[in-house]
């Protein structure tokens, strides 16, 4: 193992002796995969406007080597992201270096629109950072990176001003080695409780600062990663990091924090045509629920109501597809001095659209957020862990993967009077915790039950409660899930 310097922060963690040896184990099972979490703080990219995944790329781009970084490679990276990452003020000096003929490269995220009209028929780039919306962009690259087309990408480009205008002539995407086998094989290096603290430390959180049951739900939020149409609300105080996480994992989840959202936003743009988020994402997620504004509620309302329930996306009549994505709500809420809810409905204080039963009924569950601690400096990763983009791009592999979901099927029974919802929301939870912490497939009676099966039932217990509270028609059913203790080995 490389040697680590020690600081304050530090010596507590890397004296532990479980910590310790799982740094060393996850550095030789995983590899290049693997990544020392207390590098990206170290060189404050992540405040620099970019998400993890891509400032750990970076870094691993500049300085591959292990361990913590000496101040020569922190000041290394530092002129790397100075020449190649344009902060917002800097956008017009770029562009007025291109109007000076420079070709220039910068690392930034970037999306391709088709254009057909009568008039004029072309693909162009937006990318934002540098506030450039019609970019021309060679056929070659479009072609070989079909992701620039729905979500974007994040990348190295090279830009040029010609004739046209701007015009970019090279992409060079982030792309780590992935490998969904390999994956699912190392689990078995691992124990469940060095696998649970290593996802905790990939997600960017240390597991020290957790306890176990903690560790589960915040593990919940990679849930709507792993599998298809996972919709959950988190309810949770101010300051527990509800929104760090899903800001840092993947391009193909987008985080809308507050303010006005229109229908053309979330479902598709009528007179232009083109998808919304919920179409070119794996996952949405509404930040601070509490303070959302629908432009058009009914009609916004309606068409989430049509999306819950069979994924499909329509606006008007117009236009008609399907997603299979995942929609998360985060909202906070107040806690009294036993750090339980106050409000009775948990959701009274939130918009009238989630007290509505046939909208929550389609949700799968809450996630009791306040159930876990509220963030401090250190409560983040200071271990070795997952590099984010190969982290995000594993989870995501596993929405297609039907091994797993099969087995849930076959193996989770409710007890009492049948309600449909409730036995797939409970199916679909803890068949996304068995690919989280189970991946291989190989799991105990005791283990599945504990791990996989009660967090399900305990999260749709929640959403349970608050529609037996607001409609007496739940009320024919037992106010208590419960499943059947599972006999894997029949």
């Amino acid at each position: 193992m490389t040697n680590h310097d020690t600081n304050t922060d530090t010596t507590k963690i890397k004296t532990d002796p479980f910590l310790t040896a799982l740094d060393e184990k996850v550095q030789r099972v995983f590899g290049d995969l693997s990544i020392d979490k207390r590098r990206l703080p170290a060189t404050k990219l992540d405040k620099r406007g970019i998400p993890a995944y891509v400032a750990e790329w970076a870094i691993d781009t500049i300085v591959p080597n292990r361990g913590e970084l000496s101040q020569e490679n922190i000041s290394k990276i530092l002129e790397w992201s100075n020449k190649f990452i344009p902060g917002p003020e800097e956008a017009k000096v770029i562009q007025n270096r291109l109007l000076n003929g420079e070709t220039i490269k910068v690392l930034t995220s970037m999306e391709v629109d088709i254009k057909l009209t009568r008039n004029k028929q072309e693909r162009v780039a937006q990318l934002k950072l540098l506030q450039i919306s019609d970019a021309l962009i060679a056929d070659g690259i479009v072609d070989k990176y079909h992701d620039l087309l729905k979500q974007g990408m994040w990348g190295v480009v090279e830009l040029i001003n010609g004739p046209d205008g701007v015009a970019v002539v090279s992409f060079k995407p982030m792309q780590a080695t992935f490998d969904l086998n390999l994956f699912k094989q190392s689990r078995k290096m691992f124990t469940l409780k060095e696998w649970m603290a290593l996802l905790v430390t990939s997600m960017g959180y240390d597991p020290n600062y957790f306890s176990e049951e903690e560790q589960i739900f915040v593990l919940c939020r990679l849930l709507p990663l792993v599998k298809k149409s996972m919709h959950l609300i988190e309810l949770a105080p101010k300051g527990t990091g509800k929104s760090y996480f899903f800001e840092n994992i993947s391009s193909r989840v987008r985080l809308v924090s507050g303010g006005n959202i229109s229908p053309a936003v979330l479902f598709v743009n009528n007179a232009s045509g083109q998808w919304g988020l919920l179409a070119r994402y794996k996952v949405v997620v509404l930040d601070e629920v509490q303070t959302l504004k629908f432009e058009k509620p009914e009609e916004i309302v309606g068409g989430l109501k049509g999306f819950l329930a069979n994924s499909r996306l329509t606006r008007g009549g117009l236009h008609e597809s399907s997603s299979d994505c995942g929609l998360v709500m985060l909202a906070n809420i107040l806690l009294d001095s036993n750090q339980n809810p106050i409000e009775s409905p948990l959701l009274k204080e939130l918009p009238d659209f989630l007290q509505e039963t046939a909208f929550l009924d389609r949700i799968k569950g809450i996630v009791p957020g306040w159930k876990t601690k509220k963030l401090s400096p250190d409560s983040f990763a200071k271990n070795v862990g997952l590099k984010a983009d190969f982290f995000g791009d594993a989870l995501l592999a596993f929405r297609d993967d039907l091994v797993i979901d099969q087995f849930c099927s076959k193996n989770i029974k409710l007890k009492g009077k049948k309600y449909k919802r409730n036995d797939d929301a409970i199916q679909s939870i803890a068949s996304g915790m068995m690919k989280l912490l189970f991946p291989d497939g190989e799991v105990s009676n005791e283990d599945f039950f504990h791990y996989c099966i009660s967090p399900a039932i305990q999260l749709r217990q929640l959403i349970w409660n608050q529609l037996q509270m607001l409609d007496a028609e739940y009320r024919q059913y037992d106010n208590l899930i419960e499943s059947e203790f599972p006999k894997l080995d029949e």
